[in-house]
């Protein structure tokens, strides 16, 4: 870890110690998670478990030698499928996309420009998109976005077989992550709502309904969405596989920080 600082977290710094780190252009992660329903089983706060990773990231890449810091996790991503479930709190997307502007110019007012963002909410990506190619070509500065949920489910693919019916929301890769850092928060799957109808057709998915085997786009929302997922993951789902997974991601992740360390590098 660097030898200047005590944390690599942002938050607990004091601003001289951050002006010292500056100088040596560390790489920032800023890390987007969600407070939604995942089921009946697992917490809301994914942005916990999030915040918990960026950190391994952060403290694996120093350990490598790269400079490396993480600013304070942002809590609420996007609103989208998750209305109807109490205890959600989320942003509009114009809300959404005005802050985490502000955040990245919050951080390239002060010279920086190895910035990584750390998403975990699927609903973010598109304003992460249009927030970064904004910047883009306006500075012509790239920011990538690392999406960990779906990197981890790439990742867990590589250590199962046949299991692709695991994977979904409330299910994996987040249920063996959250079984092996935040087993507390687990609780009994019995009972998870199947499928509703809506216009008198079966709910397929997020958003669409079936009719005659083709998805039809409508304004389906989480509590209505079947959950076959949850069902056949939570068997399988076990903590030595998710450790094993966020030491994977974490791992990757760090490669991808010195990488883009380096890549930036030769640009200035």
């Amino acid at each position: 870890m660097n030898k200047l600082l005590a944390s690599v977290r942002l938050a607990d710094l004091t601003a001289p110690d951050f002006a010292v780190l500056a100088q040596r252009q560390p790489v920032v992660l800023l890390a987007l998670g969600s407070q939604e329903d995942h089921g009946p089983h697992q917490p809301m706060g994914d942005f916990v478990l999030a915040d918990e990773i960026a950190e391994r990231i952060a403290r694996a890449a120093n350990e490598a030698g790269t400079p490396c810091v993480m600013a304070p996790t942002l809590p609420f991503g996007v609103a989208d499928y998750f209305a109807p479930s109490p205890g959600g709190l989320a942003l509009a997307p114009e809300s959404f996309r005005r802050v985490l502007a502000e955040l990245l110019e919050g951080l390239l007012r002060h010279g920086l420009r190895r910035i990584i963002i750390l998403n975990a909410h699927g609903g973010n990506v598109p304003v992460v998109h249009e927030v970064t190619l904004a910047i883009k070509r306006r500075t012509g500065m790239v920011i990538p976005s690392f999406y960990l949920w779906k990197i981890a489910r790439q990742l867990m693919e590589r250590r199962l077989d046949g299991a692709a019916g695991r994977f979904g929301h409330g299910a994996e890769p987040l249920l063996s992550l959250n079984r092996a850092l935040r087993a507390d928060t687990i609780r009994d799957a019995a009972g998870a709502p199947g499928g509703g109808e809506m216009l008198g057709l079966k709910v397929r998915d997020f958003g669409t309904l079936d009719f005659e085997g083709l998805s039809v786009e409508a304004p389906v929302e989480f509590d209505t969405v079947p959950k076959p997922a949850i069902e056949a993951a939570w068997a399988a789902g076990d903590a030595d596989l998710g450790e094993a997974v966020a030491e994977d991601l974490v791992a990757a992740a760090a490669r991808f920080v010195a990488h883009v360390a380096a890549e930036v590098g030769k640009a200035v």
